[in-house]
């Protein structure tokens, strides 16, 4: 595909108006919008600020590439923009961004369009191409800078293959292999490679550069170039294969690191400060390596185990939460619809710990760490006091609860680190045993140390404390009740969907698992709905009644809203955040902490992990409920209407 095709001149931006990175992504998406390339703006935007969440597309220079590859796309296209002031984009080097490239990938399709992205992708790591486009005053002048950059760039990628093909064999040169990956494969893994090839030259250096990008894997390592490479460059967002590189000098950071100094990664090899890397021969798809802190890491273990653990909270809670309205009003406990309901959740909600336990432990240790993690989660949900004996069988004797949710959090951690564990004992071991770990020695003695953990150590600890807990949570008194429910529904305004919301959450839905009928974990529950169903509502009743003070795309935005509040999905509120923070988000705390100090004060229940006003019939209190989410929702929309400012459109 000729690059011309992608950088259309008719939906060019050459005097780009915005000011910040909010208005200049603004500007660009409801461009692709006017112009017809989407057909949803808020769902294009919503994946360019994810993207922008994962790590900043300012490249430094002076460039920014926003992309998403989304539904929302008819055509693949790249829209070039041009700020003449320059806008502060969060660049890597920290200076302005003058020049823009937000590109539109659509789903499905063939891969030429990806091909000539890669291709544009790279032509911008040249710094004469960078200084032709700010010179450039037409979008006639734009698509020949490219046209001729990228051919000469296609001539000089297939004299370097021809070249790379003959270096793994005959160069005296030091030989590096390295992988390129990022979350969308559009432009950093192209770019990164690119910054690796140019910096190899400069420093005597031949390397061959594996692209992870969203056409699939080019210019794939074998095993021969791997062997004869004096070392390994992973730069990676995303899971790339790492056991074929065992026992090889290897730098693993993030992708923006290849871009930004590739100089460094390079040196780390060939100075021979690159860690030796060990892979058990099961480890066949490691993750990237994380930059992060403990935290961090801590953060995204608990995220992979939440996320693939509510299907199970969602679908189970809400059918079991069904079958109560059925016992309710249509025929009592034994009827036929009520069990088969109630036993269908049930099933579904069985699984919820087992499920986050293993995927906590698999986010740790990969796939080895699946099985202990599983089964210490199942442990966690069975009663078991032989710790403490008499004391803890004193202590459980009204109420034999298991270590629960608690209780699978810590599984899940403990059974991930037993097999970290394992795999550097079993380093040294000879290669004659090699195949016996994945198959005898990791799940035996990963679900021999899980059990005596879980069973001796975990479980009594826990079991008792969710007795206290769950005594505390039912007798607790209104003023407690009230203060509690403030602070969780607050929670869920603060970061909407990230650790403050999720957090509230998990406590939330924890109670909830442990004794889905008790009347405590049904006011939880309410309180983080109310909390999470706020903002959405506040954003949508702003625009209604405080135009003034939005953008049409936010007034757009604003209608979307009605639905999203009402199905209790509070990231339709982050479009409203990322581009006034300062006002939306604690007008939102607010609005969401009345909202939750109503649930307590007037006793409100759901008995359902989710659902927003499609369970509404199910509340303890339904105009209790839908009373806090109104209120909490008016304030909010207030308090935000008069502090923002009047919009310039």
């Amino acid at each position: 595909m000729d690059i011309r095709e992608l950088l259309m001149k008719d939906i060019m931006i050459m005097d780009l108006k915005a000011s910040t990175k909010a208005e200049a992504i603004d500007e660009m998406v409801h461009q692709y919008y006017v112009k017809g390339i989407i057909d949803d703006e808020e769902v294009y935007k919503k994946d360019i600020l994810a993207r922008e969440a994962e790590s900043t597309t300012g490249m430094g220079d002076g460039i920014a590439i926003p992309h998403a590859h989304d539904k929302a796309v008819k055509k693949p296209a790249v829209l070039f923009a041009r700020s003449q002031k320059g806008i502060d984009y969060d660049a890597m080097d920290g200076q302005p961004s003058h020049l823009f490239f937000m590109i539109a990938a659509p789903e499905g399709g063939d891969n030429t369009h990806l091909q000539a992205l890669a291709a544009l992708s790279q032509v911008l790591m040249n710094p004469d191409v960078v200084k032709d486009l700010k010179a450039a005053t037409t979008p006639d002048r734009v698509q020949d800078i490219f046209a001729k950059a990228v051919a000469e760039k296609e001539a000089q990628n297939k004299a370097e293959e021809e070249k790379e093909a003959q270096a793994a064999t005959n160069s005296d040169r030091p030989y590096i292999v390295a992988v390129t990956a990022c979350p969308n494969g559009i432009a950093h893994t192209y770019m990164a490679e690119e910054a690796l090839k140019k910096q190899a030259a400069a420093m005597g250096v031949d390397i061959k550069v594996e692209t992870n990008g969203s056409e699939g894997i080019k210019h794939r390592l074998t095993v021969d170039e791997i062997s004869r490479a004096v070392g390994v460059v992973v730069a990676a967002d995303k899971k790339v294969e790492m056991a074929r590189f065992n026992g090889k000098p290897l730098v693993n950071k993030a992708v923006s690191a290849a871009i930004k100094n590739p100089e460094s990664l390079l040196s780390s090899v060939l100075d021979g400060n690159a860690a030796t890397f060990h892979a058990a021969e099961d480890d066949s798809s490691s993750s990237s390596a994380s930059d992060g802190s403990i935290g961090g890491n801590i953060y995204k273990q608990l995220m992979n185990g939440i996320s693939h653990m509510l299907p199970f909270v969602i679908g189970g809670g809400i059918l079991m939460a069904i079958s109560f309205l059925v016992e309710q009003y249509l025929g009592g406990d034994k009827s036929a619809a009520f069990i088969f309901l109630n036993n269908t959740g049930s099933m579904a909600f069985a699984f919820m710990v087992p499920v986050l336990a293993a995927y906590i432990a698999e986010a740790i240790a990969d796939t080895p760490a699946l099985m202990p993690g599983f089964v210490g989660g199942f442990m966690a949900t069975v009663y078991t006091g032989s710790y403490g004996g008499a004391y803890i069988a004193n202590v459980m004797s009204n109420a034999k609860s298991a270590a629960g949710f608690l209780g699978g959090i810590a599984a899940g951690f403990i059974a991930g680190y037993i097999m970290l564990g394992l795999k550097k004992l079993a380093a040294g071991l000879p290669k004659s045993v090699e195949g016996m770990k994945p198959m005898l020695i990791y799940p035996i003695l990963g679900l021999l140390f899980i059990a005596l953990i879980m069973y001796y150590i975990i479980n009594p600890i826990f079991s008792t404390l969710n007795v206290w807990i769950t005594s505390f949570l039912n007798n607790m008194g209104t003023g407690n009740t009230v203060l509690l429910s403030l602070i969780l529904a607050g929670m869920m305004s603060i970061d909407m969907g990230g650790p403050f919301n999720k957090a509230a959450y998990v406590f939330a839905s924890g109670a909830f698992a442990n004794d889905p009928k008790s009347t405590a974990a049904a006011g939880l529950m309410a309180a983080v709905m109310v909390g999470g169903m706020v903002p959405p509502f506040a954003t949508a009743i702003g625009t209604v009644f405080f135009k003034n003070k939005f953008t049409e795309d936010e007034r757009r935005a604003g209608i979307s809203n009605w639905i999203l509040g009402f199905s209790f999905i509070t990231e339709g509120a982050i479009p409203f955040a990322t581009a006034d923070p300062g006002r939306v988000i604690p007008s939102c705390i607010v609005g969401s902490a009345v909202g939750g100090a109503l649930v307590g004060l007037w006793h409100v229940g759901v008995p359902a992990p989710h659902g927003g006003f499609w369970v509404a019939a199910l509340a303890t209190n339904i105009w209790g409920y839908i009373g806090a989410v109104v209120i909490g929702s008016i304030v909010a929309a207030v308090i935000l209407g008069f502090w923002k400012k009047p919009v310039k459109e």
